[in-house]
Order: structure tokens, then C-alpha cells, then sequence
């Protein structure tokens, strides 16, 4: 348990980091000021101020932040660096040379590149991790039937079957899926049936009865079946169809996400395929069990997930800041800076309760073994 909890707080803090790391570059170059740059949450263990920037370590190992000058608009809602020096800027302090290093003060279409840089970097994480994946080899369906594991005392056992077989036909009738060779067998219980077999390039006749009575989990034949094998791909084409598979999983956790919030405004339960923070530190301990690969995919999946959330019109979430950029650019104007700060701190408040509500659905599906 302490060992999963270890593991997912590092692959949390990696993917916030990656994100925060996203606003901290574009910000640099765009010419905005870095405050702080905080790997970990308040409180603060230890900073380094360097050109500016305050470099920190912090307490809370999850994730990181950066902090711009300028976050919060001080001035009226009409005050932009377009309009140089002007009195509302001068009555706080400010002045045309050093007003460009603002957040605030910057473009619509710099502070939108700045706002979504962060979920570009998850997005881009999951897109490496998925093209290493792919460039290692994943079981992709085949379209033939392996077996992959033959049981001792099996009728599979007793004619010879091995493992690394592939079953081309049974009873002359060709297979390409497990379902089809499970289907046809269990309509074939207590009778003889010919399977051709494919073994080191050449094909092979033999005669099974498969069983009507047998031990639970092992089905007729005493076989284990898959239609996967591994498939690596080049790093030439490996990032293209990474991104292919992160697009659609990504639309996937869209429409996925659109549900959970149809069911909590209905206030129908949120079922047991929806997690929150517990529920994915249960999964990250199960993904330990299958090896690093397991591991690098989780990751990529979070990732990716963390790219979508943030992207979404929520207050206090990135797609949230974004909005209100769009809504000035529509306007021709800023929207009040109190009215926006209030709006972030009501989005942040029903984000805790909506994590609150996943997070007790979390416990109840795990205390009730789900």
C-alpha cells in the first residue's frame, strides 16, 4: 500500500509538473515574468531566486505551480498594454517599460498561448510515452487464435496441443477470434472435433473431445486463448499513430466526462467505472503488478486525462481562464477582474466538492470489493 501510494504520488507530481513546466517555458519566451516556479505545494522547504524567478521546493510533494506577475488584472477593466502608460496604470505603479512583463497586460492571443501551453505538454507527454509503447510492441488483435497457455490433466493436454499454437479451423470451419473457437466447441460438448493447428509454419490435424463436465476456469478444452500479438512499430510512423490513439482517447474522455456530469446534475449514481483520486492510486498499484509497460500506459492515460480536464470551460481550471479571454475578445473589452477572480474561486470550490463526491463513490466501491 505505502509503495503504491509512493508511486502514484511521483506520477502525479511528474505529469503537474510537466503541466506547470508548459506555462513556465511559453511564459519565458513570450516575455511574461516567472514569480515562482514551485516544484511541490506550499508551504515552502527552500527557494532560490535566480534572474527573477524563484526557483522552490515545497512540502506537499504534488505537482508544482508557477506563479506570473501580473496573474490578476489590479487595474480597470479596459487597462491593457496596448494603451501604453496611461493614469490607471501610473496610480498603481506601473509604467510602459515594465507593464510588457504582465501577464495581464499581454495579448489575447499571447495569454491564450500561455493558458493552453500547459495542456499541450500533457497532451505531448502522452503522445511520447504512447510512441515508446508502440515502438517497444503491443498485442494488437491478429485476427488468429493463439493458444496461449494448455492446462495439465486437459483434453488440450492429452493430443499434444502447446502453447505458441494457433488454431486455424475447427471441424474444417475457419477461425480469426477466441469467441468463434469458444462458440463452436460449446456446441460440440462430449463429441469429436478436428482442429487444424498451426506449429513452427506447418499445419497439423488432430482430434479433440471436448468436455462436458470441468473444473471452473478451464472450459472444455483446458486451454487459454488470445487472438494478440505483438506488434512494433518504427519510429518513423510510431508518433503518427500515437497521436491517432491519443486523439481518440481523448474524444473517448470527453463524451466520458460529459456523462459523469449528466449523472451527478441528476443526481443518478456515478457507477463503478468512474475514479477519482483513490480509485486511481488503486489502479496505479494493479499497473505496478504488470511491469513498466503497464506502468508507461497508466501514465500516458493520465496524462492525457489531465490535458482534456484542464482544456474544459471550467473556472479555475485552464480551459476556465481561456474562456474569459474569449469572452474579451468578443466583447472588446476585459471582463471585471473581481467579477473573474470571484467566478475562479466558485469553479475551485465545486471542483473540491466534485472530487469529494468521486472520491466517497471511490471508498464505497472499494470497501464493497467492486
Amino acid at each position: 500500500m505505502l509503495t503504491t501510494a509512493i508511486i502514484f504520488l511521483i506520477i502525479l507530481s511528474l505529469l503537474v509538473f510537466v503541466h506547470e513546466l508548459g506555462h513556465f517555458v511559453v511564459a519565458r519566451l513570450i516575455g511574461v515574468k516567472v514569480e515562482e516556479f514551485g516544484f511541490g505545494l506550499p508551504p515552502r522547504i527552500f527557494g532560490k531566486k535566480i534572474k527573477g524567478t524563484i526557483y522552490s521546493l515545497n512540502w506537499l510533494p504534488i505537482g508544482g505551480f508557477v506563479r506570473l506577475a501580473g496573474e490578476d488584472d489590479p487595474a480597470s477593466a479596459g487597462a491593457s498594454a496596448g494603451k501604453g502608460e496611461n493614469k490607471e496604470h501610473r496610480s498603481i505603479g506601473f509604467t510602459q517599460k515594465n507593464v510588457k512583463h504582465l501577464f495581464w497586460a499581454r495579448s489575447k492571443k499571447e495569454r491564450a498561448a500561455i493558458l493552453l501551453a500547459g495542456v499541450a505538454m500533457n497532451f505531448l507527454l502522452a503522445v511520447v510515452l504512447t510512441t515508446y509503447l508502440l515502438v517497444q510492441g503491443v498485442p494488437v488483435p491478429s485476427g488468429r487464435v493463439h493458444i496461449e497457455k494448455v492446462l495439465l490433466g486437459s483434453p488440450a493436454e492429452s493430443i499434444g496441443l502447446k502453447a505458441q499454437d494457433i488454431v486455424i479451423a475447427i471441424g474444417g470451419k475457419m477461425l480469426t477470434t477466441p469467441k468463434e473457437l469458444i462458440e463452436e466447441t460449446k456446441t460440440r460438448l462430449g463429441e469429436q472435433i478436428t482442429l487444424t493447428i498451426l506449429r513452427d509454419g506447418k499445419e497439423l490435424s488432430m482430434t479433440l473431445t471436448p468436455r462436458k463436465d470441468y473444473p471452473k476456469g478451464e472450459g472444455p478444452m483446458g486451454v487459454a486463448i488470445s487472438d494478440l500479438e505483438i506488434k512494433k512499430y518504427p519510429l518513423s510512423t510510431a508518433p503518427i499513430e500515437a497521436t491517432k490513439i491519443n486523439l481518440s482517447r481523448a474524444k473517448e474522455m470527453v463524451t466520458g466526462i460529459g456523462q459523469i456530469i449528466t449523472r451527478l446534475v441528476t443526481l443518478k449514481p456515478l457507477g463503478a467505472d468512474v475514479a477519482g483520486p483513490i480509485g486511481i492510486a488503486q489502479v496505479t498499484g494493479q499497473a505496478v503488478k504488470f511491469g513498466l509497460s503497464a506502468v508507461l500506459e497508466f501514465m500516458s492515460i493520465l496524462s492525457l486525462n489531465l490535458a482534456v480536464l484542464n482544456v474544459l470551460p471550467i473556472p479555475a481550471l485552464d480551459g476556465g481562464r481561456l474562456l474569459f479571454v474569449f469572452a474579451e475578445k468578443i466583447l472588446g473589452r476585459k471582463v471585471a477582474p473581481a467579477f473573474e477572480r470571484s467566478t475562479h474561486q466558485i469553479g475551485m470550490i465545486i471542483l473540491f466538492i466534485l472530487i469529494l463526491l468521486v472520491s466517497i463513490n471511490d471508498i464505497l466501491r472499494i470497501t464493497r470489493g467492486g
